[in-house]
């Protein structure tokens, strides 16, 4: 049994959880841990050629979704690990008892998902579990995408931007980065498909790529027009939004009161898909791309749509498995 230290049990002791507590304790509960550790434990390394031998995959898991979810750099996450006792308390480390991963094994770590293609597993393995649970339907799919920024800057040691991200204008605002699709589920407004693309990509070329083929019916923005000519099928009906120009040039009377009226019910079932883009962005943080290149970027993006889908079911999982609300 490990010696306790004296943070750990004055942590015990106090008397109000903080909300870092609540939340790492309501994830510790509804993360699958056991068939994500099947994915990874078959090639993760059980012992270094020289050194210390490697941490344990489970503390390293617990580490690399911390990162995600409150947008850690590896040196923050280590300096983290130091300071605060419930994020330790999660990765099921003691300061006096275990070697706490500096940065470079945090890095080697993320590399290590990266090489073996983890990210799109984790992604299919919590959708599998949510699916088992019940969550995660079939019947209708709505499809969006967001831009993520990278920066434009060239003031660094290859004088130039990442070649992997595109420039693209929204509005009247210019952006620089790249854009992740996803489909999500009307039902549940779970994320069951992402992909990623250069920014200037447009939205309808990945239409087909967001659709599982089981769906019955497809809602999308205006953005997706001509779409189900890119994705035909039978028996699948599209709800794809009207121009706004178009609608607000129709003469007033009853044919475009009964357009607009048309036009909120769409907006209504779409707004579903914004749910997953708000956690991602503002629950988790992820305002900007963190790594170089599309295929790094794409990986977290995964990893952080499965962790969105726990967190926005995680009261039901909660309340199916008995347990009670921290």
């Amino acid at each position: 049994m490990k010696q306790r230290s004296f943070a750990s049990l004055s942590f015990e002791v106090k008397k109000k959880p903080t909300r870092r507590e609540r939340f790492l304790g309501e994830m510790d509960k509804v993360v699958p841990w056991a068939d994500l550790l099947a994915l990874i434990e078959p090639s993760y390394p059980t012992s270094g050629r020289r050194g210390r031998p490697p941490m344990a995959a489970s503390t390293m898991l617990r580490i690399h979704f911390m990162q995600q979810w409150y947008a850690l750099s590896d040196p923050a996450m280590e300096d983290a690990l130091y300071e605060i006792e419930s994020m330790r308390r999660f990765a099921g480390l003691e300061l006096n008892e275990d070697a706490i991963p500096d940065e470079s094994t945090i890095l080697k770590f993320r590399r290590f998902m990266e090489q073996h293609g983890l990210a799109v597993k984790i992604f299919e393995a919590v959708n599998a579990h949510l699916s088992g649970q019940g969550l995660l339907l079939r019947q209708g799919t709505i499809v969006d995408a967001t831009i993520i920024q990278a920066p434009s800057s060239t003031k660094n040691a290859d004088k130039q931007r990442d070649p992997d991200m595109r420039q693209t204008k929204k509005g009247q605002q210019w952006y620089f980065g790249m854009k992740a699709h996803i489909g999500v589920d009307v039902e549940s407004g779970l994320v069951h498909t992402v992909t990623t693309t250069p920014a200037n990509v447009g939205d309808v070329t990945e239409v087909d790529k967001l659709l599982h083929g089981q769906e019955k019916t497809v809602h999308a923005d205006a953005g997706y027009q001509g779409a189900e000519k890119r994705a035909p099928k039978r028996g699948r009906t599209w709800h794809i939004a009207a121009k706004r120009g178009s609608v607000k040039a129709m003469p007033e009377g009853d044919l475009k009161d009964a357009v607009k009226h048309t036009e909120h019910m769409k907006a209504a079932v779409r707004a579903k898909v914004e749910h997953p883009f708000r956690v991602v962005k503002r629950q988790f943080g992820y305002q900007k791309v963190r790594f170089k290149g599309l295929l790094k970027n794409t990986a977290q993006i995964l990893t952080l749509f499965a962790l969105s889908n726990l967190w926005m079911v995680r009261r039901t999982l909660l309340a199916s498995a008995g347990e009670v609300r921290l």
